[in-house]
């Protein structure tokens, strides 16, 4: 098994996706009108329209999410937070140390969902996530 994606389900398709385009610099695709993928070596974050709740039994709200975070980890985060900061209106965190070793930012995108900047700092974090 490998995860390829996470859904975002939004009533606001096209500025979720331009701010994603923003935070992470990467074009998004635009299959159909009513979804967008970011590729990454890692993951694809998939954005799609409330009307594509539908499909899967109404059972994505879009906006309600208070538990996920969606994390990339960055060469700089201290960095991304200044190059962030016109682009963020909601902030959760500033750069911060956490216990097992990164350096983190914690931003809400348009819709409320956590987004969470990385970089490893100590040795042991350096070595669990070399890329």
């Amino acid at each position: 098994m490998d995860l390829v994606s996470v859904r975002i389900i939004t009533a606001n398709l096209d500025s979720m996706v331009a701010f994603y385009e923003q935070v992470t610099g990467v074009a998004a695709s635009r299959p159909a009108p009513v979804f967008a993928e970011l590729r990454f070596a890692s993951c694809t974050l998939a954005l799609g329209d409330v009307s594509t709740a539908a499909l899967f039994n109404n059972a994505a709200e879009a906006a309600a999410n208070r538990s996920a975070i969606i994390e990339w980890i960055v060469d700089d985060v201290d960095a991304e937070f200044e190059r962030l900061r016109p682009i963020v209106s909601q902030w959760e965190q500033e750069p911060t140390q956490m216990p097992w070793g990164n350096r983190s930012i914690l931003f809400r995108d348009p819709d409320g969902n956590l987004v969470n900047l990385f970089t490893p700092v100590t040795p042991e974090a350096i070595q669990r996530l070399s890329r």
